[in-house]
């Protein structure tokens, strides 16, 4: 058994949003052909689209084929709306989870994953409990909400919810900055996410909030977690000599925390996967994909599937285990 547990959907169907929650400037999507669309951002195209994002018949095929049984699917970051007015954000996410559960229309080898309005912490409970209700197994966050990063009261305050409920959370980078040096050759994807999620782990450690947290929350970062793991020595030399400015609300060392960390394995290639074995332990990595957009990986799992140094045992908690957990699903 395999579980993929990143992945993401746009539903089908979804309304002209500056009608269904106010305003204006909101994604819309154009229908190039049966098999193609386009998400818009008023005039400026933002990512092509297929039959992958919304058909759940092209998505259990592209399973079968690559291996993977259990397939966790979340939303698409662009569709967050923290930028909006907190009553905006709340109707938006209402239409794309309900969107979600009919398309993939309680599919058992589907695990839906909520969004929030993340921008108001109690907004965002209640509909992570009206997501839960409906059937959603978990949540996909951004990393951050304007200035505000994860370590942020209100955000550590869903977060808490989030372990009182047993609820899994996915953080995904996204709203990365532009400017002339990262608008060529998808810098802000090729650098801009890594740095993103690398910054949210910091605040994690150093803002203070996996001491303000239970360890029973379980957190995932997405891509890796991005250049942490290979910079965690440079993180913990300063917070031992340059405490004064580093150190923050921390009350361990970084490496401390490793162990409430789990990051997923869109990383391509060996080195790096061990890396985070290494790094994070082999309990703490999880098989993801970034399934169905151009910059994720297929065959999903290649990966683990060919790093010779992982042993049966390890491939297992990679593939399997992990995610299972993750999900508070039996092993």
């Amino acid at each position: 058994m395999t579980v993929d547990v990143h992945t993401h959907l746009v539903p089908k169907g979804w309304p002209d949003l500056s009608v269904a929650c106010g305003g204006h400037g909101w994604p819309w999507l154009r229908i190039d052909s049966e098999r193609a669309a386009m998400i818009m951002i008023g005039s400026s195209e933002f990512r092509p689209i297929g039959p992958q994002t919304w058909d759940p018949a092209v998505r259990r095929a592209d399973m079968d084929a690559d291996g993977i049984d259990l397939q966790v699917v979340s939303p698409t970051p662009v569709f967050f709306g923290y930028e909006r007015p907190a009553a905006q954000a709340v109707k938006l996410a209402r239409i794309f989870n309900d969107l979600t559960l009919e398309t993939l229309a309680g599919d058992e080898r589907f695990v839906p994953f909520c969004q929030v309005p993340l921008q108001d912490p109690d907004a965002a409970c209640a509909e992570l409990d009206r997501c839960r209700a409906a059937g959603h197994a978990g949540v996909e966050i951004g990393n951050h909400v304007g200035d505000k990063d994860l370590d942020d009261p209100g955000i550590v305050a869903f977060l808490k919810h989030c372990a009182e409920t047993g609820t899994p959370v996915l953080v995904h980078p996204w709203d990365m900055p532009g400017g002339p040096r990262l608008d060529r050759w998808m810098a802000r994807w090729l650098t801009g996410m890594p740095a993103e999620t690398h910054l949210s782990l910091l605040a994690m450690i150093l803002g203070g909030a996996f001491d303000r947290l239970p360890p029973s929350l379980r957190i995932c970062f997405a891509h890796g977690g991005g250049s942490f793991a290979f910079w965690l020595g440079r993180l913990e030399n300063a917070w031992h000599r340059r405490g004064d400015l580093v150190r923050g609300c921390s009350e361990h060392p970084p490496s401390a925390y490793l162990d409430r960390i789990l990051v997923d394995t869109v990383v391509f290639e060996s080195a790096p996967l061990r890396l985070l074995v290494d790094t994070l332990g082999e309990d703490r990595v999880l098989v993801g994909s970034d399934y169905p957009y151009p910059l994720g990986e297929r065959p999903v799992g290649e990966v683990v599937r060919k790093a010779g140094f992982l042993t049966a045992d390890q491939q297992h908690k990679l593939r399997t285990g992990n995610a299972l957990r993750y999900l508070g699903r039996p092993v």
